[in-house]
């Protein structure tokens, strides 16, 4: 089976249903934004702030239920700042959790493929005692950035894909 795209940065790509959440829903001072570039890729950049307990900043975005079982990695084709950030799933979303990895980016266009059984069930930082990730479809993907250090970020995204 071919890849399955779950989103296309391209000159015409609707990203109204990007949606930013920062620690400022827990009071926190950390500040992302996220747009659409010049080259048609996606822009999540923004800063961290530790104030006030803070430390994250994140952009998901849901869709419509899409079946994975045929699929066993999220490619991810992306360009960051050298900075490591989290990629997450959901199966609905519904769910409190959200299924997680990480990767580190260089400062150059990297193609990262994500098995998508080694992703963990995660809430608020903490790992939970259930099964890795082995649902039959997914709702929402999303990157989130929040290295406990005060820093400036900026990650280009120019497609998701299943495979």
């Amino acid at each position: 089976m071919g890849a399955q795209l779950i989103f296309d940065f391209n000159p015409n790509a609707d990203i109204k249903k990007w949606v930013i959440v920062d620690d400022v829903v827990m009071g926190g001072r950390s500040s992302g934004s996220f747009r659409l570039n010049p080259d048609s890729h996606g822009v999540f950049e923004g800063s961290i702030s530790l104030d006030n307990n803070g430390g994250f900043s994140m952009v998901k975005y849901s869709f419509e239920r899409t079946p994975v079982l045929n699929y066993t990695k999220i490619v991810l084709y992306i360009k960051g700042d050298g900075k490591r950030y989290q990629f997450r799933i959901k199966s609905t979303t519904q769910d409190y959790y959200a299924y997680i990895t990480f990767f580190t980016t260089s400062r150059d266009w990297q193609e990262i493929e994500i098995p998508l059984k080694d992703m963990y069930p995660s809430f608020r930082g903490r790992r939970l005692d259930i099964p890795n990730f082995s649902k039959p479809y997914i709702e929402e993907v999303g990157f989130l950035i929040g290295n406990k250090k005060n820093e400036r970020f900026k990650l280009l995204i120019d497609k998701i894909e299943l495979r």
